[in-house]
């Protein structure tokens, strides 16, 4: 398992969830959920760059089917300026139901959802980002594929 903080990040139409690892891996934490608006690349791409991360997992949202869909294609434009603009590596994990998961699990704690949509859009940064540091640490290689490969 490589050291250094990576980043996850759940990208939404209105707010961006996002998530850090610690130094050895092992765990993801939320960071804070960013209004996506014209400020949201360079605000990530700050995060990132305060947290001397060494890459960045952005959820790519496909259907159960596993064909793309607009929230698909959103989540590959945002990425690819991100990795144009921040010199990030940046990298896509498969993040179908982690949203869903991420409302379970704040129901199950007690949490109305009306009172924690920005934390939503965190906890679903931490649950694709955990499912980047497990794959990684359970196949001993880099999860996920290159924002490259999505051109």
């Amino acid at each position: 398992m490589r050291t250094g903080v990576r980043l996850g990040v759940d990208v939404g139409t209105v707010r961006i969830g996002v998530a850090r690892s610690d130094r050895d891996g092992i765990l993801a934490t939320p960071v804070e959920t960013v209004a996506r608006d014209d400020r949201a690349i360079d605000r990530v791409s700050s995060i990132a760059t305060e947290l001397d991360c060494i890459e960045i997992y952005v959820g790519l949202p496909v259907s159960m089917a596993g064909t793309h869909t607009a929230s698909t294609r959103d989540a590959i434009s945002f990425a690819q300026e991100l990795a144009r603009q921040s010199g990030f590596e940046v990298r896509f994990i498969d993040e179908r139901l982690t949203t869903v998961s991420a409302h379970a699990a704040l129901r199950t704690s007690g949490k109305k959802a009306s009172h924690s949509r920005s934390v939503v859009d965190q906890v679903a940064a931490v649950m694709l980002l955990q499912h980047a540091l497990d794959s990684e640490r359970a196949r001993d290689a880099v999860p996920g594929t290159s924002v490259a490969d999505h051109s």
